[in-house]
This record gives structure tokens, C-alpha cells and sequence, in this order.
């Protein structure tokens, strides 16, 4: 249904530092890079940064967020880790989320830009 989605970021470096570390695990990769914007993806880019002075404010509250699929949980597992090593902070470890779904396994975190981000993955051990 949703071809691409698109943020924006105050500082494009650091957000594909960011990106570049969280979405790897996930087989992911930056398949395309502007002067102020950067395409995420596996066949073709279908996350997008683009340099803003005013990125959407960030809100806990808001129930906005992203949530990427993992190839199986140690892609959840190294994104969580990805993240806070690159800028992130945690807002959910890794783990199964029972009220979810039985195999629902997922991680959560908030971007430098303050935007809220899952991987997760519904398969069983």
C-alpha cells in the first residue's frame, strides 16, 4: 500500500551514520545519496531523509512511529544495539511481546532526530 516513506533530519551525516548502522542488520542498505537526502532499501529506496530545519517535532505521546521488519530477532537484536551505539536511545530491549502475537519479537528505539523505530520479527525461533 505505501510505496515509500519519507523524514526529515537537521543533520543528514548524522542521521546516515544512524541509519546505515540500524538498518544493516535488518538487510538493508542506503541505495541512494543526495547532497541532503539518503534512500534506504532492499530492490529500491523506500525510506527516505531529507535535510530539514524543522523535522517534526518529536513526541512520545504522538503513537507515530516506524517499524521495519528483521530478518529473523539477531537482526533485532543488532539493531537495538546499532542504535545505541549510533546516537539512538533504547525505548524497549529486544524481546518477545507476548500481547502482540506469540512471535512477536521486536525492539524499539528513538532516532537522533527524535523519531520512534521498531525492527521487528514474527517468525518463530
Amino acid at each position: 500500500m505505501i510505496d515509500h516513506v519519507s523524514i526529515g533530519v537537521r543533520d543528514v551525516a548524522k542521521a546516515r551514520r544512524f541509519y546505515d548502522a540500524v538498518l544493516k542488520p535488518l538487510g538493508y542498505a542506503r541505495l541512494s545519496t543526495g547532497e541532503g537526502s539518503a534512500g534506504y532499501g532492499k530492490a529500491g529506496p523506500a525510506f527516505w531523509l531529507g535535510a530539514t530545519d524543522r523535522p517534526v517535532p518529536a513526541d512520545d505521546k504522538s503513537g507515530l512511529h516506524i517499524c521495519f521488519q528483521a530478518p529473523d530477532r539477531k537482526g533485532v537484536d543488532e539493531f537495538h544495539q546499532a542504535a545505541l551505539k549510533t546516537g539512538g536511545r533504547d525505548n524497549g530491549k529486544p524481546g518477545l511481546r507476548k500481547d502482540y502475537g506469540d512471535n512477536y519479537y521486536a525492539a524499539f528505539v528513538v532516532d537522533p532526530d527524535g523519531y520512534r523505530i521498531e525492527a521487528y520479527c514474527g517468525k518463530a525461533v
